[in-house]
């Protein structure tokens, strides 16, 4: 063999036996970890929920209530005594009022919400006058019928006076 040939292989021989001697220990260095960079939208998502955070704690109450000093709901409760009377004070009257009874004010839920204006045709203006119930909205002049129960009897710039045809009474509506 030659001398070049035994050179050659010992020289593959000991990179080759380098090489596995330092795959086989584990003291080898790793390379640094990489940065990672956030994205402008992720830092600004960040301080949106810092932002929520804080509002959320603003939301809660730096003191708790205090308890009642009385109750609303309940019943007899003690209420404290008037001082007593002198014996030459004379009674104070008690003054009635009286409430007025269904026939002269009917629950009817109507309600004046407006009115509205157009030219008739003769140049005079015709007032319509819009009603809400619960349930419906009327558009109404003078002799016409609201609710099958009541008739427009007359029509001025700031109320409706209506009729009930089954009792006769008046019910005065007042836009507010």
């Amino acid at each position: 063999m030659s001398a070049k040939w035994t050179a050659t292989s010992l020289v593959v021989g000991g990179a080759l036996a380098t090489w596995l001697a330092n795959a086989a220990t584990s003291n080898h260095e790793t390379a640094p970890a990489a940065v990672v960079r956030t994205a402008p939208i992720e830092a600004r998502g960040a301080e949106l929920a810092d932002e929520i955070a804080r509002l959320h704690d603003r939301l809660r109450p730096r003191t708790l209530p205090q308890t009642p000093v009385r109750n609303p709901f309940s019943f007899g409760s003690a209420a404290p005594k008037p001082a007593p009377v002198a014996a030459s004070a004379a009674p104070v009257p008690t003054l009635f009022f009286p409430v007025p009874s269904a026939a002269t004010k009917p629950e009817s839920g109507l309600k004046l919400s407006g009115f509205a204006e157009d030219p008739g045709p003769d140049g005079a203006i015709v007032r319509t006058a819009i009603i809400s119930s619960p349930t419906q909205l009327y558009l109404v002049k003078e002799g016409e019928t609201v609710a099958a129960r009541y008739r427009v009897t007359k029509l001025s710039a700031d109320a409706v006076e209506l009729a009930d045809v089954n009792s006769g009474a008046n019910l005065r509506l007042v836009l507010k």
